[in-house]
């Protein structure tokens, strides 16, 4: 017996259209299904394979800041992929914790607008022991990226910033 893979979670959520409109238009998921009367939205970034990979519904008691989950964490196929949330982020006005290397994956860490953090991450093909965590920005060009993560990997320094 063993998990073949996760495969979806939910956040209870005060305000459905707000969060609705986040994770399809900002973060690009697709809503796949939705009762109204149940107030409960599925989503998925792969409908074609996963009819819902994430889900609201309203519901939530815990206030916002409450920690809930440590993070939500969406993968993406690119460096560009990056790049691009990193500019969506900025023109949309989505709070930014940290934009980081973990040697074997760069991601940003951000907050939905009740506050969950969430993260993009492109998976580096790097054998890297975890935590790493070296804060980088995803603003440079793509070649200047890699070789300041080759830098902070290589650079001897603390290799885990832990962020509030």
């Amino acid at each position: 017996m063993a998990i073949a893979k996760l495969g979806h979670t939910g956040l209870w959520v005060y305000d459905l259209p707000k969060m609705r409109d986040f994770y399809e238009r900002v973060l690009g998921l697709t809503v796949t299904d939705e009762d109204a009367d149940l107030g409960i939205v599925f989503l998925s970034a792969r409908p074609e394979e996963e009819h819902h990979e994430f889900v609201l519904q309203t519901g939530r008691t815990a206030a916002i800041g409450d920690k809930q989950q440590h993070q939500i964490s969406w993968r993406v196929e690119s460096l560009e992929d990056i790049r691009a949330f990193h500019r969506v982020f900025a023109a949309e006005g989505v709070r930014v914790q940290q934009e980081v290397t973990h040697g074997n994956a760069f991601g940003i860490y951000f907050f939905d607008p009740e506050g969950n953090r969430n993260e993009v991450y492109l998976r580096v093909e790097r054998d890297v022991p975890q935590p790493f965590r070296k804060t980088i920005d995803f603003g440079m060009e793509a070649a200047e990226i890699w070789a300041e993560a080759d830098r902070l990997l290589n650079d001897g320094g603390t290799a885990y910033q832990p962020v509030q």
